[in-house]
Order: C-alpha cells, then structure tokens, then sequence
C-alpha cells in the first residue's frame, strides 16, 4: 500500500503588535499584510536605535551615563507639541471581542412520492382496521370482507367522507379568516381612542354582513325576513339564524341557517322547514338541541349535530299543535324537568308546554290568555297585595265582566330567579304577569303599551324589573310589583326587539323600523341613549342579540342579512369593584359579587325614578347571591362578603 502523502505545514509569522487588543497577532507569512506589518517593524526598530545612539552621544558630550540621560528625559523637559498633563490622563479600556459557537441544529433531507393508489390503500387499510375492531368488540364479522368493501368503497368520492369533510371545513376557516385579515384584527384588538372626547356617548363598528338573499352563491333566503336569532349558550361564535316572512300574504318555506364567527363567508349548517320560521332557542345546558317555532302552529327539536336536517321532533295535529303562528319558544332554565321540555306562545291566545317523550312530542296547555275585565278579587299566594287580578273564568252575574274572547299572545320571557313566574306580551298591547301553578288566572295586568307588544325580557341580574318595546314606538322598563312603567323611552318608530347585556344590569339594546340601532346605559343617562346609529338604509331592523362572551351586538333586518357590530369601549363599560379598606390585624373581606353591584346600582336607579318601587327584600338578595356562589338552597351564605349599600 502506498505511503500517505502529507502536505507540508504552513508557516506563519508572530507579530508582538497590538491589533484589536490581542498581542501575538498571527498571520500568513506569505501574506500582504505580513510583509506590511514587517515594515512597520522594522521602521519602528530602527528609529529605536536611532533614538539610543543620540542619547549615547549626548551622554558623552555631558559627562553623564545612558541610565541618568534617559531617566531625566522621561521626567524632565515637556514635549511642547504634544503635551498633557499627567493627572488629566486616563487608562484606556482595552476592547474585547467575544463570541460564542453553537453547534447548529441537526436536518434531515427526506423526499418521497405520493398518488391515487396510495390513498386509497391508507383509507382500505383505515377502513379493514375499523372493521376488525368492530369485529372484537361485538363478535360478529364486519357485514362487508374485504373484495365487498373495496367494491363499496370504490364507487364512493372519498372528497365526501367525514374526515375529509372536517378537514375542508378547517382549511376553509383558515383561509377565510387569512382573506379578512384586517376585519378580524379589528374584531379581537381593535378599541375606538376616540371615545374618550365624546364624553359618554359611543359607537358600532361594522364588521361582517353575513350572506343574505342578495348573495349570488345562495338565494334560498331571497325575499325572506330574519325572524329569529338565537346564540349558542356553551359556543359564543355559534349563533343560528331563523328565516321567514312577516308579510303573511306572501308566505313559503322557510329556513334555519346555523352561521360562526370563526367561518364569516358561509353557514355552517342549513336547515329547511316546510313552513316559515318564527323563533328560535338554544337549550341553555345541552347546547345541541334547538327549539323551533314555524308559521303554521308546529314546534319542532332539531339536534343540530346531525348531518340530516330531520329534526328530532315535530308536534302534529294527533299531538296537538297551535292552530296560528308560534311567536316564542323558550326552554326553561332550571326547574323539575326541565331538560325534556320547552315551552311556546302563540297568537292563537295558548301557552302551552311540550313534552319530550320517547316517540312524539306531547303538548300541554299552560294557560289560556282570555280577555277579562279586571275585578278585585283576593291576591293569590304569593300575589302582590294590591295587584290587579283578572279572573279567567266565568264569575257569573255581570255579563260586562264575562270573558269575551282570547289574547293574541306575541312574546313571552320566564324569570330567571323564580321557576314558576312568566310575562306574557299580547296584541292588545297589555302585559300579563303569570304562574304556571296558577293558570287559571292572571297575577297582574300592566298596561302601558297601546299597540302589540313585540318583546318582553328580564333583567338578567334584578329580580324585580323587566323591559318591554312595541309597536307604539315606545320602550318601557317596569318594576313588576308597581302597575305602571318606571321609564319611558320614544325612540319615534316602531321598535322592532329589545336584549339586555350580559355584562351590566343598565345597558340594554333596541332596534327599529327605520333601521337604526340603539344602545342605553341607564347608569350614565336615564333619559336619552348612549349612541344611535343608522345599520341599514331600506330595511327595518327585526332583531338583536348581544354576544354572550364577546363585545359583539347581531342584528338581524328585513333584507335577510345580519350585522355583526363590535360595541366601543363606552358602551361596554362594567361595574369596577370597590376597594375595600382593611384594618390591621384583620382579614381582607371577600369582595363583593356581580349580583351585589349590579343590584346596588339598580336600586340606586329606582331610587331616583319618578314613580317610587318598593326596596328589595334583602332574604332575596342574599338567595341570589347564594346562587351566584354556588351555595345549595337551605344552606347559609358564607359570611365576610363586603358590604354594598342599598
């Protein structure tokens, strides 16, 4: 074998120089700046040696040795022309380069190929996998072997399978929300600075108009009204929409469209009715399961994770339905039972309750809305003394006080603090406060509204005062243990639909037929609304909705669109906690709760209301907050909360 050749080393060459703070510099001797550094070497020993003969020769001219010479010169005479005192001189920091070397990151190269055959072998090979499992589990072989599920599978796009379908759906979110980049800073990061030189007063930043009856991709809405909107309890993005017609000479089939914040371009599930729909209501604990009140009397419950759009139950003639248009459906929250059924008014002058059976839905009549002349009759348990009872049934006698007929029941809303307590809002204008254990008469009659009343709602945090609008243009707040309106608000057009906030007990949310929306907060102005502003421009506005989660406010118009407005920092204001003073030595008090500072700032509402409410009864304010902490009925309320005044 022969002998490796080895290169000669190279030579290098050691200059005792300063370069950039390191002495010894190395470098080729070969190089340029070798030869370049030798020179300046030489020069300067040189003038070294120049310099050292001089002094030898002054030395012997002066009689003096080298050493004496040379220490005279260096403390001696001054150089004049460059010249610094000593004590005005510093020590240069010597500059230091320093720099670390990582090991770089391992890669790896990999390439492959990919086609047909071999996804098709992955999905035979997922599927025969699936079907061995089936197989362990149950004990019965798979109904297809292998040549039959080849065969099946064969024929089938594999573009509609589950999976694939799933993947799309993400894929089609991330390029939406790619696409309308800017729109979704907004909705996450945006806040308008400029309300803070307003004053009090806020605004509605526009961000999506969701696809409507003008959109060329879709014209099943055509024509039709939003009549309902609805948002998911449990996923704030989701939120369905109900669409029909109030034009009742014009009616068709109608539709439910299921839309999410996160896919803005297109709904994610579309459901049709035979009829056209009215309302809608998500269940408040099983987020999957939606009521659905149509045009021709029929409720029905739709699951909305199935893939087929048949719904779950449907009321029929043999299960009874309602003979005119369903205007509200609600699940109760809460309560005996509630989970198997929900409750519809309608204006064929019923309440009824439906039953989810096994096989059928059962209808059960609640309350007939009969129209009575009021009589002083003896309150109910738990009735108002003073209040206003209107018989039901036939007192006999006076034939002026005979029921004459039945109310148009438009809207209804069950109290959020006591099971058994609804208001129901009629054609007539009127408002009747009732009790499912009482259905046989009214516990109270508030009149106040001269034409139909569209809406009625619960304050979500007072258990006293509730919120009404109607087509007499007027919105109006009431306390129900006083008969007449607390606050009148005239908007001057026919108000469409009224929702309270989630996040404060005084800001609410109307719409009207002139396509504005209004925004009040009570807390800052009791008298006229934080901001107006004009949505639409030849529709009118059917409904709103706030979201449950976000600063968002949908709304719904004729045109059959919906309008996702983020609300400005002004109008989403929220109570701040008080700070409470600690003495020392003691332990902190637990801060109060959002029920307690809501209240207060209710009750120092009413308190300087026109017409005077009685105070709440403080055994109530302390249930609420038991609910509010979770603490079971009969149980005390844990103690050291701090104190709010009344």
């Amino acid at each position: 074998m022969d002998k490796l050749q080895y290169a000669a080393p190279i030579e290098h060459t050691e200059l005792p120089l300063l370069q950039d703070g390191v002495t010894n510099y190395r470098v080729l001797q070969e190089s340029d700046e070798a030869a370049s550094q030798l020179a300046v070497n030489k020069s300067l020993r040189d003038s070294m040696q120049a310099r050292r003969r001089e002094l030898e020769r002054q030395a012997r001219e002066q009689g003096k040795s080298f050493e004496e010479l040379l220490e005279l010169e260096d403390t001696g005479g001054k150089n004049q022309f460059n010249y610094s005192e000593r004590a005005a001189q510093t020590y240069a920091n010597s500059s230091v380069h320093r720099g670390v070397t990582t090991q770089p990151p391992s890669t790896r190269s990999f390439a492959g190929t990919f086609s047909q055959w071999q996804l098709y072998d992955t999905y035979m090979a997922k599927f025969q996998r699936i079907l061995y499992e089936e197989e362990l589990e149950t004990g019965v072989k798979g109904d297809l072997p292998a040549p039959a599920a080849k065969q099946h599978l064969s024929g089938q796009d594999l573009v509609q399978g589950v999976e694939c379908a799933q993947v799309l759906r993400i894929m089609e979110r991330m390029v939406t929300q790619n696409a309308q980049d800017e729109i979704y800073s907004d909705f996450k990061y945006w806040h308008d600075g400029s309300d803070k030189y307003r004053g009090n007063l806020g605004t509605l930043l526009p961000l999506w108009r969701f696809p409507d009856g003008k959109d060329t991709r879709d014209t099943r809405t055509k024509k039709k009204h939003v009549t309902a909107l609805a948002v998911n309890p449990q996923y704030t993005d989701l939120f369905a929409v109900g669409y029909g017609s109030y034009d009742f000479m014009k009616q068709s089939a109608g539709y439910v469209y299921l839309y999410s914040l996160k896919n803005v371009s297109w709904p994610e599930k579309v459901i049709p009715v035979e009829s056209g729909v009215m309302c809608l209501h998500f269940h408040p604990r099983n987020p999957a399961l939606l009521a659905v009140g149509c045009y021709d009397g029929t409720v029905r419950v739709h699951d909305i994770r199935r893939a087929e759009s048949k719904p779950l139950f449907v009321s029929t003639v043999r299960s009874g339905k309602h003979t005119d248009p369903v205007w509200e459906v609600r699940w109760q929250e809460g309560g005996l039972g509630s989970d198997t059924h929900f409750y519809s008014v309608s204006s064929d002058g019923k309440v009824a309750s439906w039953i989810l059976s096994k096989t059928e839905l059962k209808m059960e009549l609640i309350m007939q809305l009969k129209l009575a002349s009021a009589e002083s009759t003896p309150s109910a348990p738990g009735v108002t003394a003073g209040s206003t009872v209107l018989s039901l049934e036939g007192a006999g006698g006076d034939a002026e006080a005979s029921l004459t007929g039945l109310a148009g029941g438009c809207c209804f809303d069950f109290s959020p603090f006591e099971e058994h307590l609804f208001l129901v809002g009629t054609e007539e204008g009127q408002i009747h406060k009732c009790s499912k254990a009482y259905s046989g008469q009214y516990l109270t009659t508030y009149e106040g509204h001269h034409m139909a009343v569209y809406s009625v709602k619960w304050n979500p945090f007072h258990p006293k005062l509730f919120l009404s609008c109607s087509a007499d243009w007027t919105v109006k707040l009431w306390h129900h243990d006083v008969a007449a309106p607390i606050m009148t608000f005239d908007l001057t057009n026919s108000v469409g639909d009224i929702a309270w906030a989630p996040y404060s007990g005084t800001v609410f949310a109307a719409v009207t037929a002139n396509g504005k929306a209004l925004v009040f907060d009570l807390s800052v102005n009791k008298h006229e609304q934080l901001c107006e502003q004009k949505i639409v421009r030849k529709a009118k506005l059917t409904h709103v909705e706030f979201s449950p989660s976000d600063p968002i406010l949908l709304v719904g118009d004729s045109a059959g669109g919906v309008n996702s407005m983020k609300l400005s920092p002004n109008l989403r204001k929220v109570t701040p906690v008080p700070k409470v003073e600690v003495k020392k030595g003691e332990a902190p008090p637990d801060p109060p709760t959002r029920v307690e500072l809501e209240v207060a700032k209710l009750e120092k509402l009413l308190g300087a209301a026109d017409v005077k409410t009685p105070p709440l009864n403080p055994e109530l304010l302390a249930a609420l907050i038991a609910k509010e902490k979770g603490v079971p009925q009969g149980e005390a309320v844990p103690a050291g909360g701090a104190a709010v005044s009344l």
